[in-house]
């Protein structure tokens, strides 16, 4: 059984007048990045009035929870028409191999006459932290094994290489007019060349079979995956876990996330995106609440078991 989380608080929430059209509402997908001693920018997914998401970042003391500097431009834009981000860019998480330092990210596509779909792409990250896309064409684009859509990447090096999970939609509907959406594994080892291993979590038809952004920590008792999920029945997002002993198999212990939509507030309707790091010796989370992260990202940090 895994600690539970202490929730910190709500930590940014983009509002006011005067905000850039790329960036009006939503701070979805949280994503830090360290800047020096406790201060990290994170990065997030906002939205114009057409629902496109683009790159904005906020810098924020962790310890002391407080903004330090909000940034008023989008980061990164989503793409012009036809190219594989056009109606949105959702960010996963950075990996570095011999190359440099990337930002993994979901591609949205909207189109008119058919569903909409993902594929995922690559941003080039530099020393002052500014981004730039690393391939005009999906870095992991829709192929046999996975055909429909693809999403949220996460990224970890390991001893020999690197491991990929990332969200892969089996049907648009598991006939209970949710999607089936899981979570599969790739491998590298260069960062560059990937291998498709298949289904990483099992999924359970009206339990959990709708599920997004997976965050992986590795420390001696093994990997340990949150996610924000769907079960079909109706309920929104919740954050689940899961659990491998290498990385590849995992068991679904979604009773075990330690947390849950609070009582009231800003993530009390539902709680998805999380994105865990160390910090300190600590381990936080940031996540999302109310509206998809419309409500803004909050912090959490896990205790003793």
């Amino acid at each position: 059984m895994t600690a539970g989380w202490e929730k910190l608080g709500r930590l940014y929430c983009p509002q006011g007048t005067g905000r850039h059209p790329k960036l009006l509402t939503h701070a979805a997908n949280p994503l830090p990045v360290l800047i020096e001693g406790d201060v990290y920018r994170v990065f997030f997914s906002g939205r114009d009035d057409r629902k496109r998401s683009s790159v904005g970042a906020v810098d924020i003391d962790i310890v002391r929870r407080q903004i330090v500097q909000e940034h008023p431009t989008p980061v990164f834009d989503h793409g012009p028409e036809g190219s594989f981000y056009a109606d949105g860019v959702s960010i996963g998480n950075c990996y570095e191999t011999a190359d440099g330092k990337y930002m993994l990210f979901m591609g949205w596509q909207n189109p008119a006459d058919a569903h909409w779909r993902g594929e995922i792409g690559r941003l080039a990250m530099a020393e002052d932290l500014s981004l730039a896309l690393a391939e005009q064409h999906p870095f992991m684009p829709l192929g046999p094994r996975d055909a429909l859509s693809l999403s949220y990447p996460w990224v970890a090096r390991e001893l020999h290489g690197f491991s990929m999970w990332y969200g892969s939609t089996l049907t648009w509907d598991g006939g209970n007019g949710e999607m089936v959406h899981v979570i599969n594994r790739a491998a590298s080892q260069d960062g560059e060349q990937w291998r498709r291993c298949g289904l990483a979590v099992p999924y359970v038809l009206g339990q959990a079979q709708a599920f997004s952004r997976p965050t992986v920590a590795v420390d001696q008792q093994g990997y340990h995956m949150w996610f924000s999920y769907r079960s079909g029945g109706g309920q929104t997002y919740r954050i689940g876990y899961a659990a491998s002993d290498d990385g590849a198999d995992w068991e679904l212990r979604l009773e075990d996330a330690g947390i849950d939509v609070a009582s009231e507030g800003w993530d009390s309707e539902m709680i998805e995106y999380p994105f865990v790091f160390e910090h300190k010796g600590l381990r936080y989370m940031l996540y999302n609440g109310n509206g998809y992260g419309a409500s803004g990202f909050g912090l959490a940090v896990q205790g003793d078991a």
